[in-house]
C-alpha cells in the first residue's frame, strides 16, 4: 500500500507561492516570541518541518488569490509541539496576515480543559509582543481573545458545552479530535465554514481508538488522500504515523513519526523510559504505540483478535445465494437500552463460516443512545444496519417476527438463545414448530464456541460482509481468560455493547457442532438436558 508519509515536509521541493501568502505567514510567524523559547529575545522559532507546513498551508492558491487548502489533517504524535503550532496558527488569523475585521477563531476541544490550553499558549505569546499586547483585549469569562483594532476574535470552546449554533468561524482548530464524546459540535463548525469565504479547518490530533468515531473517519479520508486515492487539493492531509506491522521498538521508526526529534523535542530518553515500561506492560504498549508512535488502536484494551485479521473477512455476504443452505441462529436478547441481536451462521467448506446479523434498538431517545456510546445508531437506522422498535425497550415481538422469516427463507437448523433473558420468546417459538434451544452462557458452553469463532477470525475463514454493526461489537471485546486458559467475553468499559459478537459466537458454535441435515440433537430437550449437565 502507498504511504501515507509527508515526504514533502523533507525533499526539497518548491511550493508555491504565487500571491506571497505563505511568505507573509512565515514572516509573521518568526516575528512573535515563545516564553519558552531559548533563542535570543525569546524569539518563536519555526523549525525547518514547521516552517514548511506553513508555506504549503498558505502558499498555494488559485487564480484569484484565494487559498487552495481548506481542511487540514494534522496526525502528529505526543511532544511534538502540536498546541504550541496551533496557537500560533490561530494568531496568524487573529492579528497576522491572515486576519479579516471581525472574524470568528475557533479551537475546540472535548472539554474545557482541553480548550483553554491552546488559547492559553496564544495568550502567553501574545504577552511577549508589546504590539500585540496594546491591541488585546483578554475577555477571560468568554475563554475569548479580541484584536480591538479589527473585531476579530479567537475563542475557546468545549465539545461538552453544546451545539454552538449560528458560529460563522473564519478558522477552526478541531484539537484532539480523537477524544470527543459526539460530533454534534463538528458538524455545527463545519456547516458554518461554509458560511465564510477563504476559511479554514485545521484538524490537530494524536491517533484514537476504534473506527465508530469522527476522527476515524476524518483521519482515514486524508489517508486516501495522500495515497492519491481521492483527489481532493483542498485536504491537506499531514499524517506522522507508524504501521501496525512495525517494530515499536525500533528508534528509526520513532524518529519518522516525531518530527521534532530531530530538535530535542519529544525528549529521546524520556521515550526510552516509556518504551522500557512498554515491554513489560502490555497496557502501556497500547498506550506508546497510540500516543507516541500514532498507531490507530482497537477499541479494547485486551482486544479478542487483531481487527486488522477480521477486517480481512469483509467479502460481501449474498444472502440470496445461501437460502438453499443449513442455517443456524445465536440470539442474544436485551434488557433495558441494550442491543438485541440476530446472528446466522452458515458453514463455508470444512473450516469456514459465513454470517450475517440483524440488530434491533428501542427507537426512543435514539440520538441520546448515540451520544451515550459513542456511535452514530441513526445513522445505522437509516442505513437499515439496525432495527429501532417502538418504545423505549426493544420490541421482542419485532425480534421474533424476524425469526420465523428467517426460519422461512433459510433451512434453519437452530435457534440458540440464552435462556437469561428468552425464555417466553422461546416457547413461544418451540410452541410454533421452531427448532430452538438453550445455550446458557457459562464457562463450559462459552469458552468453546469463543475458540472455534477465534479460530475461523485467525484462520481466515470467517466472512462477515463488513457489517459496521458487528464490527463495533468486536472491536468493544475484553477477554477474560480462566486458570485452564478458557476465554470468555466481556466488555471493556460499561458503555460498550458486545451483544452481536456473542450471539455470533453462539450461531458458530451450533454450526460448528451441526452438519447439514440438521441439529446434532434428536430435540431441544436433548440440547438443554445436556446444557445442564455441563453447568452442573
Amino acid at each position: 500500500m502507498t504511504s501515507t508519509f509527508p515526504a514533502w515536509i523533507y525533499d526539497g521541493s518548491e511550493i508555491a507561492d504565487p500571491f506571497g501568502r505563505g511568505e507573509a505567514a512565515v514572516r509573521f510567524l518568526r516575528g512573535l516570541k515563545h516564553p519558552k523559547s531559548r533563542r535570543p529575545d525569546h524569539a518563536l522559532h519555526l523549525d525547518p518541518w514547521q516552517e514548511r507546513i506553513i508555506r504549503r498551508i498558505y502558499g498555494p492558491c488559485h487564480p484569484d488569490g484565494s487559498r487552495i487548502v481548506r481542511t487540514v489533517v494534522l496526525l502528529l504524535p505526543r511532544g511534538n509541539r502540536k498546541t504550541s503550532l496551533c496557537a500560533a496558527c490561530a494568531i496568524l488569523h487573529t492579528f497576522g496576515s491572515e486576519r479579516v475585521n471581525n472574524s470568528e477563531i475557533i479551537s475546540a476541544a472535548a472539554d474545557r480543559k482541553q480548550a483553554r490550553i491552546a488559547l492559553d499558549e496564544a495568550m502567553s505569546i501574545i504577552n511577549m509582543v508589546p504590539e500585540l499586547k496594546a491591541i488585546t483585549s483578554p475577555q477571560e469569562y468568554k475563554n475569548r481573545i479580541v484584536n480591538k483594532r479589527r473585531g476579530a476574535f479567537y475563542e475557546a470552546i468545549a465539545a461538552e458545552a453544546g451545539t454552538q449554533h449560528g458560529r460563522t468561524p473564519l478558522f477552526v482548530i478541531a484539537d484532539e479530535l480523537h477524544a470527543w464524546p459526539k460530533r454534534d459540535l463538528w458538524d455545527v463548525l463545519k456547516s458554518g465554514l461554509v458560511k465564510t469565504a477563504g476559511s479554514l479547518l485545521m484538524v490537530a490530533t494524536t491517533a484514537g481508538r476504534g473506527q465508530e468515531n469522527i476522527a476515524h473517519d476524518i483521519v482515514e479520508d486524508a489517508r486516501k488522500v495522500a495515497r492519491g486515492e481521492v483527489d481532493d487539493p483542498s485536504i491537506l492531509p499531514i499524517l506522522f504515523e507508524a504501521g501496525r506491522d512495525e517494530d515499536w521498538r525500533d528508534e528509526a521508526v520513532w524518529h519518522r513519526v516525531n518530527p521534532g526529534l530531530a530538535h530535542g523535542y519529544p525528549s529521546i530518553e524520556g521515550l526510552r523510559q516509556l518504551a522500557r515500561e512498554a515491554a513489560r506492560k502490555p497496557g502501556e504498549r497500547s498506550a506508546f504505540c497510540q500516543l507516541n508512535l500514532n498507531v490507530w488502536q482497537d477499541h479494547s484494551t485486551d482486544p479478542f483478535v487483531d481487527m486488522e485479521v477480521y477486517d480481512e473477512g469483509a467479502a460481501p455476504v449474498d444472502l440470496d445465494a445461501l437460502e438453499g443452505e443449513p442455517c443456524w441462529l445465536g440470539v442474544d436478547l436485551s434488557s433495558n437500552g441494550d442491543l438485541t441481536c440476530v446472528v446466522a451462521a452458515w458453514r463455508d467448506g470444512a473450516d469456514g463460516y459465513v454470517v450475517h446479523p440483524w440488530y434491533f434498538c428501542p427507537a426512543d431517545n435514539l440520538r441520546t443512545r448515540a451520544e451515550r456510546d459513542g456511535v452514530p445508531y441513526p445513522l445505522w437506522a437509516e442505513r437499515g444496519f439496525i432495527t429501532a422498535t417502538p418504545g423505549n425497550v426493544v420490541d421482542f415481538r419485532v425480534v421474533e417476527d424476524t425469526i420465523r422469516t428467517l426460519c422461512t427463507r433459510f433451512r434453519v437448523q437452530e435457534i440458540a438463545f440464552d435462556p437469561h433473558l428468552a425464555r417466553n420468546t422461546l416457547n413461544t417459538l418451540l410452541d410454533e414448530g421452531l427448532p430452538a434451544v438453550e445455550m446458557r452462557q457459562g464457562w463450559m458452553t462459552m469458552a468453546p464456541a469463543v475458540k472455534e469463532l477465534e479460530r475461523a477470525i485467525v484462520g481466515k475463514r470467517f466472512t462477515h460482509g463488513a457489517h459496521p454493526v458487528l464490527r463495533w461489537n468486536f472491536d468493544n471485546i475484553a477477554v477474560h481468560t480462566d486458570t485452564a486458559g478458557n476465554r470468555m467475553f466481556h466488555k471493556g468499559k460499561s458503555r460498550d455493547r458486545i451483544d452481536g459478537a456473542v450471539a455470533c459466537a453462539m450461531a458458530v458454535a451450533r454450526a460448528a457442532a451441526g452438519d447439514a441435515g440438521g441439529s446434532v440433537f434428536d430435540s431441544p430437550d436433548d440440547f438443554k438436558e445436556l446444557m445442564e449437565f455441563l453447568n452442573g
